[in-house]
């Protein structure tokens, strides 16, 4: 077969082209002498056609053979095809299996427990789902950059393995050769504070570990976290920047990732409120809102996620609080 292929993603630039597609079979179906091979390549999914009669009885019998996750080349006519999934088919000419997949392969199209799925993360990542999480991962993590150098942001990446402790939070310790005892990064901030005095603007974006037992939404042992840091800006400015960064993450997905949203089944409209203006709520009125709603907070204390979320309920979009007293945050706030 040629020794070339083109991408799924890019057949709307071959219709009416014989071209050869390399790709893994997730779906099986015949009727009669009409076969049907949806097959996808990372980039997209293909709805491949055979008809006995248009093809070898070599590629025919290669066709009864396949199972789901086998490795195929396919080579035949691109044809525009608004009901077939990603628009488009190909009416296939030829038929080679480049690698067999075994007949019990682990993952169906059917529902798994999550415990299944992950002791058998491998194969989980190749269905739709997964690969549209990792795409839209992926987006956010280009535009966190594209966002920062545009405004002549630097790029600083900041020891995984330090001496010293950044937070209060539960440390991952290891030993360091005959230096003694090193621990696994909290934040990257005490050497971003020395990096944003000799360039003015810079940010982290890098691993970060949390040595803490908790199973709540806000809190993860281990994430990657972004954190800027500027000389000369006051709070007003801090909060311009934060404010235009979400902004721009959310419009950059929404405008890239559809079709991986729609895979996802989002309610992209909860997301309508981060394009309107933030509120800026000075700490006094917050906790006056949140005590008015019921909770037990008192003035110096730190505002807690429920009251975080009365607060966002009360104006429907992102809210910055501002004018803590020193008490209720660490000295760096």
């Amino acid at each position: 077969m040629n020794s070339s292929s083109v991408r799924i993603a890019d057949l709307g630039k071959h219709v009416g082209s014989v071209v050869t597609v390399r790709a893994w079979v997730t779906h099986l179906r015949s009727k009669g002498k009409v076969a049907f091979a949806v097959v996808r390549d990372g980039t997209g999914i293909l709805q491949a056609v055979l008809v006995k009669t248009e093809v070898s009885e070599a590629s025919w019998e290669t066709f009864g053979a396949l199972t789901q996750e086998a490795s195929v080349c396919l080579v035949g006519e691109v044809r525009a095809d608004a009901r077939a999934p990603g628009g488009y088919e190909m009416g296939v000419q030829a038929l080679e299996l480049i690698g067999a997949s075994p007949n019990d392969y682990p993952i169906q199209p059917k529902e798994h427990g999550i415990d299944f799925l992950l002791d058998n993360r491998t194969f989980w990542l190749r269905s739709q789902r997964q690969v549209a999480i990792m795409r839209v991962r992926h987006e956010l993590e280009q535009a966190v950059h594209d966002f920062f150098y545009a405004r002549d942001f630097v790029r600083c990446d900041t020891p995984i393995l330090t001496a010293a402790i950044g937070e209060r939070a539960g440390l991952f310790s290891t030993e360091y050769f005959e230096e003694g005892t090193a621990y696994l990064a909290q934040t990257g901030q005490l050497y971003g504070e020395a990096l944003a005095a000799a360039m003015g603007r810079i940010y982290t974006f890098g691993p970060t570990f949390r040595a803490e037992k908790s199973k709540t939404r806000r809190h993860l042992t281990e994430f990657w976290m972004i954190e800027p840091e500027m000389a000369w800006y006051d709070q007003t400015d801090n909060m311009d920047l934060q404010e235009e960064f979400v902004r721009y993450l959310v419009q950059r997905v929404l405008e890239r990732r559809q079709d991986e949203l729609k895979v996802l089944e989002r309610d992209t409209s909860k997301l309508d409120c981060v394009m309107q203006p933030f509120v800026r709520l000075d700490y006094g009125e917050a906790v006056t809102m949140a005590q008015a709603k019921g909770s037990d907070i008192t003035w110096g204390d730190d505002l807690g996620a429920p009251d975080e979320a009365i607060i966002v309920d009360h104006f429907q979009r992102p809210v910055f609080v501002m004018n803590y007293p020193k008490e209720a945050k660490a000295f760096y706030m």
